[in-house]
């Protein structure tokens, strides 16, 4: 299936049962809401998804378990996070095998590549597949920036074709526009951006409150996309609370809480992961019950 690259693509979490399998009810569940709610495609494996966590058998298994149920609705597309140029082309072949439709890809993991590492490492990877290639650009929490100079290199990678944002630098949305017009897809990847980033052009949003909110995650795009800022912005101020809960490092926690809060998951992490607890469960709990007290009414937004 093609991906377009614009619109929202939830970077799902992955559903644990009691002894920490995989509940893949759940993970259909929580799916068939995200479609329903109008989502444009699915990201699996990422930081939300605990990729770190899963074994390579079990995201062979993802892959499958989203295909089956999205039917082709949306584009499935899975996080490649190696520590060698090897294993991530290894991983891009398993996962074309799989079914998947498009890859998003992190820098090398835990080593701090330089950027002509770097650039040989994504160039390598893409070379190996048919599939097309998000670069996930997230330097606060990977140590590694993906700069426009680098982008200019990579694009004469036919099949590294968007951008992940999330340097946190939302003017960075204008600055590869400029640059290279319409020649890299760019999806806005932090939550508190998002509205910020779509209005100055951004083509999508991969997001993760939307684990839990998938309704108002849709609406707040498909209304900026159509011009109607105010009643985007409304939305999205009172949803700001919950997108913060993105931008933290238990942020994995934080989005299973308010998943288990609304019906649509559970709180069941691996380790060394472990379930909120105390204070700042607390505090994370008032937040998101906050929220559902004050719940805005959405307009109708699924055909616009």
């Amino acid at each position: 299936m093609k991906v377009q690259w614009k619109g929202v693509y939830p970077a799902v979490t992955t559903k644990f049962k009691a002894d920490l399998s995989i509940d893949f009810k759940g993970f259909a569940d929580n799916l068939e809401a995200q479609l329903a709610a109008g989502v444009d495609g699915i990201v699996l494996g990422g930081t939300l998804g605990e990729a770190s966590a899963l074994e390579p058998s079990e995201k062979t298994d993802l892959i499958k378990a989203a295909k089956a149920q999205t039917s082709g609705k949306v584009p499935v597309v899975i996080n490649i996070a190696e520590q060698t140029t090897r294993s991530a082309i290894e991983a891009a072949k398993n996962a074309q095998r799989d079914g998947a439709d498009g890859l998003m890809m992190l820098p090398p993991m835990r080593y701090k590549a330089t950027d002509e590492e770097t650039l040989s490492y994504f160039t390598s990877v893409a070379e190996s597949t048919d599939l097309e290639i998000m670069i996930y650009n997230n330097p606060v929490d990977y140590k590694i920036e993906v700069t426009l100079d680098m982008f200019e290199q990579l694009a004469d990678c036919k099949n590294i074709v968007a951008v992940k944002e999330s340097t946190r630098d939302v003017s960075n949305v204008t600055r590869m526009i400029n640059r290279f017009g319409n020649r890299f897809h760019i999806l806005c990847g932090v939550d508190t951006l998002a509205a910020e980033s779509l209005i100055m052009g951004a083509d999508g949003w991969v997001a993760g409150l939307v684990c839990a909110f998938p309704k108002e995650t849709v609406a707040i795009y498909r209304l900026i996309k159509v011009g109607r800022i105010a009643e985007a912005i409304s939305i999205y101020r009172w949803f700001l609370p919950l997108l913060e809960l993105d931008i933290n490092p238990q942020l994995v926690q934080n989005i299973k809480l308010a998943e288990e809060k609304v019906g649509m998951g559970s709180e069941n992490v691996r380790p060394p992961r472990m379930p909120l607890v105390g204070t700042t469960r607390a505090h994370v709990m008032g937040i998101i019950e906050h929220s559902l007290k004050n719940r805005p009414k959405l307009p109708e937004y699924l055909s616009l």
